[in-house]
């Protein structure tokens, strides 16, 4: 069985970066030295550690990075904050209520 790794690093720019991984230290030493030279991060050194979420479900793991990558900066930093209770509310539109489709009158 294998532990994998999601994370969130903030970079020196102030931008948030999401991975997954199965060696927090190695991919972490991968993002700090600039390994690879066309990564997000390479160019926003340092960075910082700000989440992780540790798991034995690969699936599982890759889905959640999508889907953190998929959030507003608003809906990470709560996440970081370990406010999950805020994540419902900021799913809501900027009005404060649910995207919703348009309904067509009759």
């Amino acid at each position: 069985m294998h532990t994998y790794y999601v994370y969130i690093l903030q970079c020196a720019d102030g931008s948030y970066y999401t991975g997954v991984t199965c060696d927090m230290d190695r991919r972490l030493d991968d993002h700090q030295t600039g390994r690879h030279k066309k990564s997000y991060t390479y160019t926003r050194r340092p960075v910082k550690l700000v989440y992780v979420d540790v798991t034995d479900d690969v699936g599982g793991a890759i889905f959640k990075e999508k889907q953190i990558q998929g959030w507003s900066r608003k809906k990470k930093e709560a996440l970081i904050q370990r406010q999950e209770y805020l994540l419902p509310d900021l799913a809501r539109g900027r009005r404060g209520y649910l995207k919703r489709s348009k309904r067509l009158s009759p």
